[in-house]
C-alpha cells in the first residue's frame, strides 16, 4: 500500500496540526511506501513573501523530522522540487469541467465571504489531484473537510482513464481520527486563522503565558466540575498520560481545585510530551546540510515515480510520438 499526504507551510505547526493530522501521518510511515511532501506550491495562494515562504518550508521540514518522520521509512520532499506534478496538473486541467471546480467548498466559501479568489485557489483541487495521482497513491489520509478533494481526484482520474486507457491508480481517502479535535485558546477549533494556537515548538516562556491566560468559568473552587467539554481538560488530555488524565478527571468531579493548577499541569505535561521532539529539532537544526540532503534524496525518489506516471499519461494522450 502506498500512502501519500502533503501539508502546507503556511505557518508554524500547532497542536491542532500535530494531534489532528501529523501524528497520524507518521504512524502510517510503516506501510509499504509513504510519500510526504511540503506543499509550497499550494501555499503560494496565501503567501506572497519570498523569504517567509522559504523559511516556513524549511521549518516544516525540521518540524516533521523532529516529530518522528523517519527518512529511512518515508520519502519527504518539497512539492516544487517535483516539476512533473505541475505538468501532470495541466494534463488533468484540460479535461476538468468548470462546474466541478465551482462546486468545491474552498472556492465557494471564500467567494461567499466576499474574499478575492484567484485562479490558484479555483484550480487547487486539480493540483491536489496531480499530487496524488503522480505517485500511484492507494491511500490518502485526510480530514473530513478534504474528502471532497479526493472525490474530485477520483473523478478526474476516472475521466482520464475512460478517455485514454488505464493510466491512473484510483486513490481512496482514509479519514483521520476525528477524536483528536483540538480546541484553541478561545475554545474554538485551533487554527492559525483564529489566532488561537499553541505552536508545537513555541518558546516555553511565551507558550506558558498563553496557557495561563486561557479564560475559565467563575464557579467556586469547591464546586464539582464535569471535565468533558472543558477546554483546559481537553488540552491537558492531549499531552497527559492515561493515568494523569484519569487523575485530573477525578479531581474535576471532586472539586476543591483552582484552574490555575490545571494550567500549570498543562504546561508541565506539554513540556514532557514534546521534550524529546524539541531535543531532536535542535539536533536537526544544527545539521542544515543533512536536512537539505533528506529533502534532495526525497525529491529524487519522488521525481523517479512521478516521471514514470507522467510518461505513462503523456503516451496515453498522444504527447509522446510513437
Amino acid at each position: 500500500m502506498r500512502v501519500l499526504s502533503g501539508i502546507q507551510p503556511t505557518g508554524r505547526f500547532h497542536w491542532g496540526n500535530y494531534f489532528g493530522a501529523i501524528q497520524q501521518y507518521i504512524a502510517l510511515q510503516d506501510e509499504d511506501e509513504a510519500y510526504y511532501f511540503i506543499a509550497n506550491l499550494h501555499a503560494l495562494t496565501t503567501i506572497r513573501d519570498k523569504e517567509h515562504l522559504s523559511q516556513l518550508t524549511y521549518d516544516a521540514a525540521l518540524d516533521l523530522l523532529a516529530l518522528g518522520l523517519d527518512p529511512a521509512r518515508a520519502i519527504l520532499f518539497v512539492q516544487s522540487d517535483v516539476p512533473e506534478v505541475s505538468e501532470l496538473c495541466w494534463l488533468l486541467m484540460t479535461g476538468t469541467p468548470m462546474g466541478l471546480l465551482e462546486r468545491c467548498h474552498a472556492y465557494k466559501d471564500k467567494k461567499a465571504k466576499g474574499m478575492a479568489a484567484d485562479a490558484g485557489l479555483f484550480t487547487y483541487p486539480v493540483l491536489m489531484a496531480a499530487d496524488i495521482l503522480a505517485y500511484d497513491a492507494d491511500v490518502v489520509p485526510v480530514g473530513e473537510d478534504q474528502v471532497q478533494h479526493i472525490e474530485v481526484c477520483r473523478d478526474l482520474a476516472g475521466s482520464f482513464n475512460h478517455k485514454f486507457g488505464e493510466v491512473f491508480t484510483m486513490p481512496k481517502p482514509q479519514l483521520l481520527d476525528g477524536s483528536a479535535k483540538v480546541p484553541g485558546l478561545d475554545g474554538e477549533k485551533m487554527s492559525k486563522s483564529y489566532d488561537n494556537t499553541l505552536e508545537v515548538f513555541e518558546e516555553l516562556g511565551p507558550q506558558k503565558k498563553k496557557i495561563m491566560r486561557i479564560a475559565s468559568d467563575s464557579r467556586p473552587m469547591e464546586d464539582s466540575k464535569e471535565p468533558e467539554g472543558d477546554v483546559l481538560y481537553q488540552l491537558y488530555s492531549l499531552v497527559a498520560t492515561d493515568a494523569e488524565r484519569e487523575e485530573m478527571a477525578a479531581m474535576y468531579r471532586k472539586g476543591g481545585f483552582g484552574y490555575g493548577d490545571v494550567k500549570k499541569s498543562i504546561v508541565a505535561a506539554a513540556n514532557q510530551y514534546f521534550g524529546a521532539a524539541r531535543e531532536s529539532r535542535q539536533d536537526w537544526e544544527s545539521r542544515p546540510d543533512d536536512v537539505r540532503d533528506v529533502l534532495a534524496d526525497g525529491a529524487k525518489k519522488a521525481r523517479a515515480k512521478a516521471g514514470e506516471v507522467l510518461h505513462r499519461a503523456q503516451e496515453a494522450c498522444g504527447l509522446k510520438l510513437s
